[in-house]
């Protein structure tokens, strides 16, 4: 019997697994997991430490206290089927992208539901997520659900209505940053600078100036202004980014990928 049963055991299921076992919040014995895909039941159990079994989804599942819904959209109907039998009142947690909680409901049989937005930081111990408690979910769902994220993250509780605004920033907001990062870097290589140092002083800067925003708690737009003089080398580079509209094209992207998530979460 497991305290938190995981179906399916891809990169995302273990990291969080393996945040949870190293920030002591469960120990390994007290998870479970189970995946279709031998090598990736082989690839979580290596690196967590936590047995991930390839068959008999249901009896794996029994006794479960919590089940954590780590599958592909396309999969969770099938994947889900043979535990709804026995779902009781049992809290389903899902990190199953754009799936409603009333549509966990009904594929769970379950109606204590708390839906979450992960991001790919999780991995390093970084995450950024965004959860919504379905109406049955109580204060206990609530706070396993914030001490489970605190081990891979931080986490923020809100209306469901606001989890695509929340898949628009933090849980695609990686692949945008990315993106910075390769443009730093190939900035610095069309001034002449080697590919990999390029690759690290971009890294590197981002990494800084989300430190310092998150560990002051200075407004960015008062810590930019720290490092632009006037008439300066920033104060030039700036300029370029406001007349090629480079804010303007975030925000777009953003409302872009929202409506993308509403129009997937129909389906």
């Amino acid at each position: 019997m497991s305290k938190l049963f995981f179906l399916g055991a891809g990169k995302m299921a273990t990291a969080i697994a393996g945040g949870l076992v190293k920030a002591g919040t469960f120990q390994a014995d007290e998870l479970l997991a189970f995946d279709v895909n031998p090598k990736a039941a082989e690839a979580f159990q290596n690196a967590t430490g936590i047995r991930c079994v390839t068959a008999d989804c249901k009896a794996a599942a029994a006794g479960a206290e919590t089940i954590l819904l780590a599958v592909k959209p396309q999969m969770l109907a099938d994947a889900a089927a043979p535990l709804r039998s026995e779902a009781g009142n049992r809290l389903f947690l899902s990190i199953v992208a754009g799936v409603s909680i009333d549509r966990l409901t009904e594929l769970t049989g379950s109606e204590r539901i708390v839906r979450i937005m992960p991001n790919t930081p999780m991995l390093v111990g970084r995450g950024a997520a965004g959860f919504s408690a379905g109406p049955k979910a109580n204060e206990e769902d609530i706070a396993l659900t914030e001490r489970i994220l605190a081990s891979v993250g931080i986490a923020f509780r809100v209306d469901e209505k606001y989890m695509d605004a929340v898949t628009a920033l933090s849980g695609s907001g990686p692949a945008y940053v990315f993106e910075f990062i390769q443009a730093l870097a190939d900035g610095g290589v069309s001034e002449g600078l080697p590919r990999d140092m390029a690759t690290q002083l971009a890294a590197q800067t981002v990494l800084g100036a989300a430190e310092m925003v998150l560990k002051t708690g200075t407004h960015p737009t008062v810590l930019k202004d720290q490092v632009t003089s006037p008439a300066g080398t920033t104060a030039r580079a700036l300029e370029v980014m406001y007349r090629n509209g480079f804010a303007a094209t975030v925000i777009d992207a953003m409302h872009a990928c929202a409506r993308r998530s509403e129009e997937l979460g129909k389906k």
